[in-house]
C-alpha cells in the first residue's frame, strides 16, 4: 500500500520541492496543507487542503474529513506556524507526533522559557511584557543589557539588544511598530503584541539538527555560527558543520538539548534547536519542532551506499515511523551562508555568480530575491537575499569559501519610497 504523508505549509516555500523530489524516490504520496484561501475549490489545482492555521478546530476537522477519503499515515510541520496544528492532526488521526502543548510551548518564546525554568534548566532572567505596557518606567527598572524579542516571529525577526534605558525605549517604539504592521497582524498567530525582556547572555551560538523519536533526540548535526552574534540585531548569516568544538562541549550541547526537549514535552517529529556556550554552560534558547528553513537544509546531505539523500528524505522516513537514528551524515565540511540584505531598497538585480561560482568548494550560489522585491534589513526583515553553499575536507574551508563568494557578488538595491513616514 503507497504510503501518505500531509505536509502543513505556508502556500510557498522552497523546501517543498525537495520534499516533493524525496517522496517520489521513496515511493510516497504527499498531501499538502496551506493556509489559503477555502472558499475556492482547489484554487492551485494541486491537491492541497485548503485550512486557516488560525482557526485551528476548523483546521483539524478539515483535515481529518480528508483524511477519510486519502488515509494518512505521517505528518510533518514545515515552518513554525502549522507546528501547533500538525501536532493536533497526529493526536486527532493517531499518528506519531508530538503532543499539542508540547508543539504549542515550543513555537512561543514565552512559554518555553517559563516551561524550562519550572524545569530547572539555564535561561536568561526575562519578563514578559507587550506592545500595550508603558516603556518609559519600564525602561528605567531593567538590569541592561537586555533583548527584546516579539514572541510570535522567528528568524531573528524584530530581535534587538538595548544597552540603556534610552536604547530599550526606541528598541520597544520599533518592535512595536513592525508588529503593528499589517503582513504581520494578517498571519494572526495570536500572540502578535506579546514581547519577551531577556537579559543577554554572552557566549557563542551554535544550532542543532535532527529528530526527536520517543521523546530522545537523534542529532544530524551540530551547526557552528561562526559570526558573532551580540547585536544590537541577530542576524543569522553562516552556518558551518562540523562545529570545531571538543567532544565535551558538544556532548554537553547535545545533553542540554535533550533536557530541554524532555521538559517541553516534545515526542516525534523534526527538531530545530539553537544555544547558547559560554563558561557557565549551556543555555538553549529554542527548541522547535520543525526542520531547518528554506533551502539551508540542502547543506545536509546523507549517504547510503552509492546514494545519496537528503533531510527531507530522511524526514519523511521518520514520518512513517522508521528508525532514522543511524542515519549517516556525509563526512564532509559543508556551509551555507543566508546571504543578509545590505539596506532597505528596491531590488534590482546582481551581479558576479559567475566568480563566486568559480571559488574552490563552492557548490552552488541562489539568489531568491525577486526583482523589484521591496528588501529589509534586520530586525525588520522577513528573508534573504539567497544562499551560498558549500563543501570541503575541513569547516575552515568551507567558512572561507562562501565568505569569499559572498565578497564577489555585487547586489543593485535602490532606494524605496517610504510609505511608512507621515
Amino acid at each position: 500500500m503507497t504510503k501518505r504523508v500531509l505536509i502543513l505549509s505556508t502556500t510557498t516555500g522552497y523546501q517543498l520541492r525537495s520534499f516533493g523530489h524525496a517522496a517520489m524516490e521513496l515511493g510516497i504520496d504527499l498531501i499538502f496543507a496551506t493556509d489559503r484561501c477555502h472558499a475556492l475549490d482547489d484554487p492551485w489545482r494541486d491537491g492541497a487542503v485548503a485550512i486557516r492555521f488560525h482557526e485551528e478546530d476548523a483546521a483539524v476537522d478539515t483535515v481529518v474529513a480528508a483524511a477519510t477519503r486519502r488515509p494518512l499515515h505521517g505528518v510533518i510541520a514545515v515552518g513554525d506556524r502549522p507546528v501547533v496544528l500538525a501536532a493536533r492532526i497526529a493526536e486527532a488521526l493517531g499518528l506519531p507526533g508530538n503532543p499539542p502543548h508540547a508543539a504549542r510551548a515550543s513555537a512561543n518564546k514565552r512559554l518555553a522559557r517559563e516551561t524550562l525554568y519550572r524545569a530547572g534548566l539555564r535561561v536568561p532572567e526575562f519578563l514578559p511584557s507587550s506592545t500595550r505596557a508603558d516603556v518609559v518606567p519600564l525602561a528605567v527598572r531593567l538590569q541592561y543589557p537586555v533583548v527584546l524579542k516579539p514572541v510570535a516571529l522567528s528568524g531573528s525577526r524584530g530581535v534587538i539588544r538595548a544597552d540603556t534605558p534610552t536604547q530599550m525605549v526606541a528598541a520597544f517604539q520599533r518592535v512595536s511598530t513592525l508588529l503593528s504592521r499589517f503582513d504581520i497582524r494578517a498571519q494572526r498567530y495570536g500572540s502578535e503584541g506579546e514581547l519577551l525582556i531577556e537579559s543577554f547572555i554572552p557566549g557563542h551560538e551554535y544550532a542543532i539538527e535532527g529528530v526527536v523519536t520517543d521523546g530522545r533526540v537523534s542529532a544530524f548535526a551540530v551547526f557552528d555560527k561562526p559570526d558573532p552574534l551580540d547585536g544590537p540585531f541577530f542576524e543569522e548569516s553562516i552556518y558551518v558543520t562540523p562545529a570545531a568544538i571538543s567532544a565535551e562541549t558538544e556532548r554537553a550541547i547535545l545533553d542540554a538539548v535533550q533536557e530541554a526537549t524532555s521538559a517541553i514535552g516534545l515526542r516525534h517529529g523534526p527538531l530545530h534547536a539553537e544555544c547558547r556556550v559560554n563558561p557557565g554552560g549551556v543555555y538553549v534558547l529554542e527548541v522547535a519542532a520543525r526542520p531547518i528553513g528554506g533551502l539551508c537544509s540542502r547543506v545536509l546531505r546523507f549517504a547510503s551506499g552509492r546514494h545519496r539523500h537528503s533531510l527531507e528524505h530522511v524526514l519523511l522516513q521518520h514520518a512513517l515511523g522508521h528508525d532514522v537514528s543511524r542515519e549517516s551524515r556525509e563526512t564532509e565540511a559543508a556551509a551555507v551562508m543566508m546571504i543578509p540584505i545590505p539596506c532597505r531598497g528596491v531590488y534590482k538585480g546582481v551581479s558576479g555568480q559567475d566568480a563566486a561560482l568559480r571559488v574552490p568548494f563552492v557548490e552552488d550560489v541562489q539568489i531568491t530575491a525577486k526583482l523589484d522585491q521591496l528588501l529589509e534589513p534586520l530586525p525588520e526583515a522577513g528573508s534573504y537575499l539567497g544562499f551560498i553553499f558549500a563543501r570541503a575536507p575541513l569547516p575552515g574551508q568551507v567558512e572561507a569559501a562562501v565568505r569569499e563568494a559572498h565578497r564577489r557578488l555585487a547586489f543593485s538595491v535602490v532606494p524605496a519610497i517610504d510609505l511608512r513616514a507621515g
